[in-house]
């Protein structure tokens, strides 16, 4: 077998072993609100209104077609995830599956993909942060409220929380994950709010025309598809569930419930927040806001309640935070005890956290917050995100074929359509996204792959012999 197509042996992997292990802390509650938390976040509060003004009021379907893709991929990783309860989520599902070579292609796409997400919901964060003292009569000074692109010198608000964040996941993985559940039920109940006082201004004809832009195509910049390419950031964060896989107590039980549950609870939410945000207002009064939800209530003269749904956004906006710097040190964990990292990343704290990773992702994710607009933080995170689901769609398809007789403790029902479902939803995707972004994602990945080959291909464990190859 060739290095770039060698695979870990599902048996091993799954098997006890030495080595830096995770303790098992977690119970489906945990893990739903682990789901929930990183799921209903920036997308939902923020980029609402960057996926209104490409689709108008048919961002609805937008947010639809989203969420199809979403739960097709949330069964795949449901199905996979139990068979393999390990850290490293897509990447981990690939290596067994697809080789080492788009393991790591994978693998580089999720560090992507968790890094971007941190550092754009930390400057959505910022923005309602920045709204919410202002409401208070406190104006930070502009230079570090936003970052070069924005005439600023450094979005401080956004590095600060990232610190305040990487500081509870070193407490320990049940500590944190408990604060993320209390968390989660503020956010929950301040959209409940909003739904509360928009429907009863609700207006039909804030919904035409409906599809101003069109549907839109791939390469096409607007429209219906390119709403959803971005609106997808609004869905995923279930893929955060399997990386902690090792850290749940039961997970052939625990982690289908939370990334299946969480997906079908934050998909009905979304639609009918999106509705409602329409009904009230016309889409052209919110689409340019870094805080639509609370620009909505104030132009309805619910000032108080806006100041109420922005202080949730401030308090619980972090969830999504902790989610997805939980899952990259993860994915980081995975990657450095397979060797294709320096294994020294592998260490685990007396507290079962992976704090030299956690540290190294909070510096670098902080920078790029600091520094970065939104829209693009949002859209780079989107194409790594895309690339990992297409790999989990294809690692179903795949090992249904392979080895059908394997057992499965969850089996994704029509698994073909499921699969099909998923890779062309995220291939589609991926082609309506701008080109300035599928460019960043390739040229990521070109750098990833110089990488593997200089010096991964050559220390893993499979390379080495420490480890039977499948």
């Amino acid at each position: 077998m060739a290095f770039w197509n060698r695979r870990r042996s599902i048996d091993v992997m799954t098997a006890p072993h030495d080595g830096p292990r995770l303790k098992p802390t977690l119970s489906w509650p945990h893990l739903l609100a682990l789901g929930v938390g990183a799921i209903v976040g920036t997308g939902i509060l923020t980029l609402i209104g960057v996926g209104a003004g490409l689709a108008g009021p048919a961002v609805l379907v937008s947010f639809g077609l989203a969420g199809l893709v979403c739960v097709c991929a949330a069964l795949a990783y449901a199905e996979l995830s139990t068979m393999m309860p390990a850290a490293g989520s897509a990447y981990t599902y690939s290596y067994a599956v697809l080789g080492e070579m788009i393991a790591w292609v994978v693998g580089w796409s999720l560090i992507l993909e968790y890094s971007l997400v941190v550092s754009a919901v930390s400057v959505g964060w910022s923005g309602y942060a920045v709204g919410f003292l202002s409401g208070l009569g406190v104006d930070l000074p502009a230079a570090l409220v936003a970052g070069p692109h924005a005439g600023g010198i450094v979005n401080l608000p956004a590095v600060a929380i990232i610190g305040v964040v990487t500081g509870l996941l070193l407490l320990g993985t049940r500590e944190s994950a408990t604060l993320n559940a209390v968390l989660v039920v503020i956010k929950i109940a301040a959209l409940v709010v909003f739904v509360a006082i928009a429907l009863p201004a609700f207006k039909t004809e804030n919904f035409t025309p409906f599809m101003p832009n069109g549907f839109g195509a791939p390469f096409v910049q607007t429209g219906v598809m390119a709403a959803a390419a971005i609106i997808f950031f609004a869905f995923y964060g279930f893929d955060a569930i399997s990386t902690a896989a090792e850290e749940t107590k039961k997970p052939e039980r625990d982690l289908a419930i939370g990334i299946i549950g969480s997906m079908l609870v934050c998909t009905a939410l979304y639609l009918v927040v999106a509705a409602a945000a329409i009904g009230a207002r016309p889409v052209s009064d919110f689409a340019d806001s870094p805080e639509p939800l609370a620009l909505i209530l104030r132009q309805m003269g619910q000032g108080t309640a806006a100041q109420w749904i922005a202080a949730a956004a401030v308090i619980a906006l972090p969830t999504v935070l902790l989610a997805f710097l939980f899952g990259q040190s993860r994915i980081f964990l995975g990657m450095a005890r397979d060797g294709l990292l320096p294994r020294r990343l592998a260490k685990v704290s007396a507290r079962g956290v992976p704090a030299v990773v956690t540290v190294f992702t909070a510096v670098v994710v902080a920078i790029l917050a600091g520094l970065l607009p939104l829209d693009e933080l949002a859209s780079l995170a989107n194409a790594g995100t895309l690339a990992a689901f297409c790999a989990v769609g294809v690692c179903l398809i795949v090992l249904r074929i392979r080895e059908p007789g394997r057992r499965r403790v969850f089996k994704a029902p029509l698994w073909p359509l499921v699969g099909a479902v998923t890779v062309i939803g995220c291939v589609v995707f991926f082609l309506s996204l701008k080109p300035v972004t599928q460019i960043g994602f390739v040229v990521w990945n070109l750098i990833g792959v110089l990488i593997y080959l200089a010096w991964s291909s050559r220390n893993s464990r499979l390379a080495k012999g420490e480890e039977e190859a499948a």
